[in-house]
């Protein structure tokens, strides 16, 4: 049984490469990005407490994202091995993680950790496109991987395309200084353990995918 974390700053392809990864070893894969998406449009209240921070670019609290994540995990389709993309995002929440698994005498396998420099995420970010059908989620960029026939529409499913608000200018910045501050030391604690597989970002999409899978090979 795999039980994996992606790792890397927003705009690295570890949601592109969590799906790779997915078909390659038969697993369900989500981000927290997606399943806090999904409360928000329940409209609930811990929906409108979610979209509060991820509006701001600021980090959802630890017990939130922990309920969130342990409904999903303890799903039927999770139980036999996943991989989550987005969770945890310090070595607060790495531990927790280990203690929610270790609940049900699981543990996690692997840490992919894709490395990006934050000139090159600023430039994936501000670009990017997404589709706004909750079932598709296809990501566009507006100069590395355009919609081919609308630059407006997806073309996986006809769906409109929106430049989110946590991929403006602003929120960007304040990803990258949380993320440079919450995720360094997790990159470290995840090495120290020996779970680390750290590759290239700044590589094509395929090639990206090659080096993930020969540190599985190693």
């Amino acid at each position: 049984m795999r039980n994996i974390v992606m790792l890397g700053v927003q705009g690295s392809g570890k949601g592109t490469q969590a799906e790779m990864l997915a078909k390659e070893f038969f697993l369900p894969t989500v981000s927290t990005g997606r399943l806090f998406r999904s409360k928000i449009e329940e409209g609930t209240e811990l929906g409108h407490e979610i979209a509060r921070y991820v509006e701001q670019g600021d980090l959802v609290p630890k017990d939130i994202v922990c309920q969130v994540v342990t409904n999903w995990m303890d799903a039927p389709a999770a139980r036999d091995g996943f991989i989550l993309d987005g969770f945890p995002r310090n070595v607060d929440q790495a531990e927790a993680l280990t203690e929610m698994l270790s609940k049900n005498g699981r543990m996690l396998t692997d840490v992919v950790y894709i490395r990006l420099s934050d000139e090159e995420a600023v430039r994936r970010l501000s670009g990017r496109r997404v589709c706004t059908n909750r079932d598709c989620e296809t990501k566009f960029h507006v100069d590395l991987h355009p919609s081919k026939h609308d630059p407006d529409k997806c073309d996986r499913c006809g769906s409109e395309l929106v430049h989110r608000s946590d991929d403006k200018p602003e929120a960007i910045s304040r990803r990258l200084a949380i993320y440079n501050r919450e995720t360094t030391p997790l990159i470290e604690y995840y090495r120290e353990r020996g779970l680390l597989r750290e590759v290239d970002g700044e590589q094509s999409i395929t090639e990206v995918f090659k080096s993930i899978m020969e540190n599985f090979r190693d």
